[in-house]
């Protein structure tokens, strides 16, 4: 979850659900004997844990504090092809969207507790119906693969594994697959999945009860246990705790409000050897939520032996084949919002670098790949109002029906580092303008300066040791 908010790490307070799930696994490394963890989870370091338990200071200042009512929740589908697309269950259903695929897999699902609750979904339309053992609906493939293989073990030994193969699922190896494009079951041009293929597919996301039942009956669609909420006016939610405000906690939002007002920005101290300046011509990709599949594609992910040459040449080949032939070295990229959400592979960020691309630039970025980005020494920017003024002048300019994925649009972005400053010059004859971006800090420079994160900790390890001889 920290990953996902682009926040290197994480800490939260420990409560007795994380607590009961500790002592379990405990337990099960002392008494089985081909457990790894027998040395790192035992029940004394659970103690010590609670012993002096991790809390925030009562004087903690936060950037920003949400409320969620969970009270007000309901099953929600995301989609399609977005996780910022989300759909409560009971709107979606009645418009009966039919489905090519099914799937519960991956590392963040298919649990024990995943499976049981697809299986329940099974075992609940066969106490329904006796006399008919419940099957997937007819032209659909549901396919599961446990998170790993402990996992798979445990929902065997419930027999919820079984379950899902009897209604017909399609067992596949523990561990990444379809999530990533890689193995069988992949959606193919045209094809609806709930839960990840095709370009021209749609995929949608959902709880694994929702999965199961959608597979069950051929179309999105929730348990015949699910219940349409009533009077349901939407999920609770907003800024602060959602509590009364007290003169404390009001005094302390005003003081962290005081503190965020930004002063004049100074110069950016550049490192010796670092580019003051990045300039080139723009690359448009005219395109929200390019995910990285479509940059680089899943069949190359676990593909070791490519070369740099061979990762720049199939370099967003899912999003646009001819990105290759039409791009140059030193150009800038520039796409809309979202840029690289979906997985969280690093070859998203390293085929970019390989073609040559020095800088990304998109309305925002995913937060997984902006990270990636910086770990592997590729520099990105969020400016809105560029995307905005690419769509305006290129969309006016084009009497094609047909949106080009990949353009040159002869406008040269040149980005002052120094300065935190970007200047744009739309066309030899067209209009110049500047905008002020994000502080590119000395600890990022020196990352990028290395070679990446990995090669920056090397050179530090490198020092110390070389400073204790």
């Amino acid at each position: 979850m920290t990953t996902e908010m682009a926040a290197l790490s994480g800490l939260f307070p420990v409560d007795k659900t994380l607590e009961r799930w500790l002592r379990n696994k405990a337990t099960e490394a002392a008494l089985l004997d081909d457990r790894t963890t027998r040395l790192r989870i035992t029940h004394e370091k659970i103690d010590e844990l609670f012993a002096n338990p991790l809390t925030a200071d009562r004087d903690a200042v936060y950037a920003k504090q949400l409320y969620l009512n969970l009270d007000t929740l309901t099953p929600y589908v995301s989609g399609p092809d977005s996780v910022k697309v989300g759909t409560p269950l009971h709107e979606l259903a009645p418009q009966h969207i039919k489905i090519n695929r099914a799937y519960i897999v991956s590392c963040t699902n298919a649990r024990v507790s995943d499976l049981t609750a697809a299986a329940k979904v099974f075992k609940d339309t066969a106490k329904a119906n006796p006399d008919t053992p419940p099957k997937i609906a007819e032209g659909v493939q549901f396919y599961i693969a446990a998170a790993s293989a402990p996992e798979q073990e445990a929902a065997e030994a419930l027999g919820d594994w079984q379950t899902l193969l009897d209604a017909g699922a399609q067992a596949l190896p523990a561990g990444c697959g379809p999530c990533i494009g890689l193995g069988i079951g992949l959606l193919e041009p045209g094809e609806v999945g709930i839960r990840v293929g095709h370009r021209d597919a749609q995929t949608y996301l959902a709880s694994p009860e929702v999965v199961a039942a959608s597979a069950l009956k051929g179309v999105i669609s929730g348990p015949d246990t699910y219940e349409v909420p009533t009077n349901w006016s939407g999920v609770e939610y907003g800024y602060g705790t959602g509590a009364e405000p007290t003169t404390e906690n009001k005094l302390s939002n005003f003081l962290q409000q005081m503190e965020s007002i930004e002063t004049p920005r100074s110069e950016v101290d550049i490192l010796p050897g670092f580019p003051e300046k990045i300039s080139g011509e723009i690359i448009f990709c005219d395109a929200d939520n390019l995910n990285t599949d479509g940059i680089y594609p899943g069949k190359y992910t676990y593909q070791d032996n490519l070369s740099k040459e061979d990762m720049a040449r199939v370099c967003m080949e899912n999003y646009d084949p001819q990105f290759d032939s039409i791009t140059r070295p030193n150009d800038i990229l520039v796409s809309g919002f979202n840029f690289g959400c979906g997985s969280s592979r690093e070859q998203a960020a390293t085929a970019i670098l390989a073609k040559q691309i020095p800088l990304v630039v998109a309305g925002s970025l995913g937060n997984i790949f902006s990270r990636n980005s910086f770990n592997n020494a590729l520099t990105v920017l969020e400016v809105p109002r560029l995307v905005q003024r690419l769509r305006t002048h290129f969309t006016s300019l084009s009497n094609d029906t047909k949106r080009q994925l990949t353009r040159r649009t002869g406008w040269t972005l040149t980005w002052d580092v120094k300065r935190s400053l970007i200047e744009v010059q739309e066309g030899e004859s067209g209009e110049t303008w500047t905008e002020q971006v994000g502080e590119l800090s000395r600890n990022v420079q020196e990352i990028i300066a290395a070679g990446g994160l990995e090669a920056w900790v090397k050179a530090e390890i490198g020092k110390a040791a070389a400073a204790n001889t």
